[in-house]
C-alpha cells in the first residue's frame, strides 16, 4: 500500500458504512461526499440493496457517477441508465426458497421489479431474479445451508451483509466485479479506488482496490483483509476515511 496514491473513485457500502443505525447519512459524511466530488474524485455506492431501496439516497446526495447495485447484480450509469445485469436462474431461486421453508428460516429475493420478503410470488418463472438472502440467528443452522448451498458446485457466490444473514448472488457477481466495470467505463485502474466496507460482501472489493477500509464495526474477516481501519458508521467512519486518504 502506498500512501501517496492518488485516489480517482471512491466505493462505498451503505448499510453498515456510509449509513448509521437510523439509515441515516451524517453531516459529515455528507460534507466529505461533497468535497471529494468537487475535488473531482467520483463518488459511488456499491450496495447489496437493490436500485429501488437504494437509490433516493443516491439523489439525496447528489451523486454524480455510477451505481452498483445488488452486490454488482447491477450497474447503472451517471444518467441512471441500466448498464449491466447478472440474474440468477429462476430454478435456483426456486431451490433456494424451498431451502428456506425446509429449514424454517426467513428469507427475502430481489427480483427486478420488487424485493419480496418472506412471500414469494407464485410465478417465479415468470419475475427477473438478481439476489436471494437468508436470515439465521443459528450458527448451526447457517452452516447447514452454506453446505447445501457449496453441495450445489460452482453456482452461487455466497457473502453476508451482516453477521447473521447469507446473500447470494450468481457465482463471479460480487462487489469487485461491480468496481472493475465501473473503472473501465472511467478508465481507471482498480489501483486509483478507496473501497471501504464492513460486511463479508464487501470483501471482494477491499481486497481488489488499492486502498480498502474496513469500518470500525465491521466483521473480524473484513478488518484483518483491510489496508485500514476507520472508525464506526456512529462515528463517521466514511468521512473519517475520506479525509485521510482523499481529502
Amino acid at each position: 500500500m502506498n500512501n501517496q496514491k492518488e485516489i480517482k473513485l471512491i466505493a462505498l457500502d451503505m448499510d453498515g458504512t456510509l449509513l448509521n443505525e437510523n439509515g441515516e447519512v451524517s453531516a459529515a459524511n455528507r460534507e466529505t461526499i461533497k468535497a471529494a466530488q468537487a475535488k473531482g474524485v467520483h463518488v459511488i455506492c456499491s450496495t447489496g440493496r437493490s436500485i429501488i431501496t437504494s437509490r433516493d439516497y443516491i439523489k439525496d446526495l447528489n451523486l454524480s457517477s455510477y451505481h452498483i447495485a445488488v452486490n454488482g447484480s447491477e450497474i447503472w450509469d451517471e444518467n441512471g441508465e441500466l448498464i449491466l445485469r447478472k440474474m440468477i436462474d429462476w430454478e435456483h431461486i426456486s431451490w433456494m426458497y424451498n431451502l428456506a421453508k425446509e429449514y424454517r428460516v426467513h428469507y427475502w429475493a430481489a427480483a427486478t421489479d420488487r424485493v419480496w420478503r418472506r412471500e414469494m410470488p407464485d410465478d417465479i418463472e415468470n419475475h427477473t431474479w438478481l439476489k436471494f438472502g437468508y436470515e439465521i440467528p443459528d450458527d448451526n443452522i447457517r452452516g447447514q445451508i452454506i453446505k447445501q448451498l457449496q453441495n450445489k458446485g460452482d453456482l452461487f457466490e455466497i457473502s453476508n451483509s451482516s453477521p447473521i444473514n447469507l446473500e447470494i448472488n450468481t457465482k463471479g457477481v460480487n462487489k469487485a466485479f461491480g468496481v472493475e466495470v465501473v473503472c473501465r467505463q472511467l478508465g481507471i485502474s482498480m489501483g486509483e479506488v478507496l473501497a471501504i466496507g464492513d460486511s463479508l460482501n464487501d470483501l471482494s472489493m477491499i481486497k481488489a482496490c488499492g486502498i480498502g477500509v474496513a469500518m470500525g464495526n465491521a466483521q473480524d474477516a473484513v478488518k484483518k483483509e483491510a489496508d485500514w481501519i476507520t472508525e464506526t458508521n456512529r462515528e463517521d467512519g466514511v468521512a473519517v476515511a475520506i479525509r485521510r486518504w482523499v481529502l
